[in-house]
């Protein structure tokens, strides 16, 4: 089991220059990645996604790679002059036209960044092998800790689910004991309006075989055990669980539900408040596994 939230860091030296990649991800239903590169090294996107996508099938992942000089600032450089010609090229444009120029910063951003000075970072293809092994190695640490995680992710997991096993058990064993509690109750009712009537009436017997078979959930206690095994398998197997684990929930809360509605009887709905509230603390986790 993996989590979806991880992060991984790795560096290495590119001529007196060091690159650095660090992977972070959130949970998302979905795989959604954000790259960052530098602007010259924009080609190496389709490499660096598809190494991304060989260890993470969900989340928002963020792979940054950058690349810092020797005094810890940025690669890429500010080209003054370029940017001051530019500026005064529009000036002069605005001017002829009779408009009105201002340098906001939107604008000022805009132009810099636009003519920001990266000759000096090396050709794509020269680097691409470093830059490839370190966001690899940057993604093993990425997924040492998803992995992590998704241990103790599965330890809650497990003793949730035998949480989930004993309010079942408990179900189970007052079920049958709910057909012989309405008999008394409605005897009583019987009595108490005054009415005698012999309890091999048929009439009583016909009305204690109905509120029987309406309230009889030996099926849905069936399926829930079998469902609960399923998950058990699947929390323990290999690859994507997130999805699948969704799936089961939503069986098992329609199989809660339909013992909810036909046991009829006070110490069962106490014990299906009781699944209903585990069971959203277990679907809220398994928004966090891939």
């Amino acid at each position: 089991m993996k989590s979806m939230t991880g992060y991984g860091r790795a560096t290495a030296a590119i001529g007196d220059r060091t690159l650095t990649v660090q992977v972070s991800s959130v949970n998302r239903k979905t795989l959604d990645l954000a790259l960052s590169l530098p602007d010259a090294w924009q080609e190496l996107e389709t490499a660096v996604a598809e190494q991304v996508r060989r260890v993470a099938q969900r989340g928002r992942v963020a792979v940054a790679v950058e690349l810092t000089g020797r005094s810890g600032g940025a690669g890429d450089s500010w080209d003054e002059a370029a940017i001051t010609a530019t500026l005064d090229r529009l000036a002069g444009l605005a001017t002829a036209r009779g408009a009105k120029f201002d340098v906001t910063p939107e604008l000022l951003w805009s132009v810099a960044n636009s003519l920001r000075h990266s000759t000096e970072l090396p050709e794509a293809n020269e680097v691409a092998p470093v830059v490839l092994e370190t966001v690899g190695e940057a993604l093993r640490a990425f997924g040492a800790m998803r992995a992590q995680e998704g241990e103790a992710l599965l330890v809650d997991f497990l003793a949730r689910l035998t949480t989930l096993r004993q309010h079942l058990d408990t179900i189970a064993k007052r079920a049958p004991q709910v057909a012989p509690a309405y008999r008394e109750q409605l005897m009583q009712r019987l009595r108490q309006a005054g009415l005698e009537v012999d309890l091999n009436d048929e009439r009583v017997l016909k009305e204690i075989a109905l509120f029987a078979d309406r309230s009889d959930i030996t099926e849905e206690l069936t399926r829930l055990r079998s469902h609960f095994d399923q998950f058990s398998t699947l929390l323990k197997s290999d690859g994507e669980i997130g999805r699948k684990s969704e799936f089961l929930l939503q069986e098992i809360g329609r199989e809660v539900n339909t013992i909810g509605s036909k046991a009829n009887d006070l110490a069962i709905s106490k014990s299906v408040i009781e699944l209903k509230n585990e069971l959203e603390r277990v679907r809220e986790q398994i928004a966090n596994v891939e």
